[in-house]
């Protein structure tokens, strides 16, 4: 019987050790909630994941084969040319929270994830969660700042003219809460004035 050995293991250690990204592998960072639908699709073509205490999922993919990806609430960690990036990596052992931990323990069989499945998985979270990508950048309705990653999370029809679009930044597209009676209630102003069909 033969045992496969891992071409990179993290160091012994009793931490969190900040590794270099870039050498051994990239990691590829998703905020929790396009993170947790992702890794559900993913399913068993999870490579090895790392959860940190604040539920944001890191997957180590192979180095380059991520570096021109552009998704809401996605980064990829690599070395730059003029820069090192570092991941907080948990020692083997840690594979329960509270705290980083492996969500899918490094092993020969989840190493390195698959980036084109992994991509795919990712772009099909976004669109589910944070719904389809508006064009350009937008101003956030909550901070009043632009954002490269707009989320819609409004629109809000007119009743005699033109109605808008409301944007948000992913943090607080989280938050944005619909208010259901209101747009009922507009509805039936507008039925009532006979501007829907």
């Amino acid at each position: 019987m033969t045992t496969r050995a891992l071409p990179w293991t993290p160091p012994p250690a009793t931490d969190v050790q900040a590794l270099p990204a870039g050498k051994w592998w990239d990691a590829v960072r998703a905020a929790p909630t396009v993170g947790e639908r992702a890794l559900k699709l993913l399913g068993d073509d999870n490579g090895a994941v790392i959860q940190d205490k604040y539920g944001t999922l890191y997957w180590l993919v192979a180095v380059g084969s991520a570096t021109s990806w552009h998704l809401r609430q996605v980064r990829v960690l690599t070395e730059l040319a003029d820069e090192c990036t570092y991941l907080g990596v948990p020692p083997n052992s840690w594979t329960t929270p509270p705290g980083t931990h492996w969500r899918v323990p490094l092993s020969v069989d989840h190493y390195l994830t698959d980036a084109w499945k992994l991509w795919g998985a990712l772009a099909e979270a976004d669109r589910v969660e944070l719904g389809p990508i508006p064009q350009g950048r937008q101003t956030c309705y909550r901070c009043e700042l632009p954002t490269d990653e707009p989320v819609i999370v409004d629109v809000q029809h007119g009743g005699s003219g033109p109605g808008r679009t409301v944007y948000a930044c992913p943090t607080h597209a989280l938050a944005h809460r619909r208010d259901p009676l209101a747009e009922a209630a507009a509805m039936r102003r507008a039925r009532e004035r006979g501007h829907t069909r």
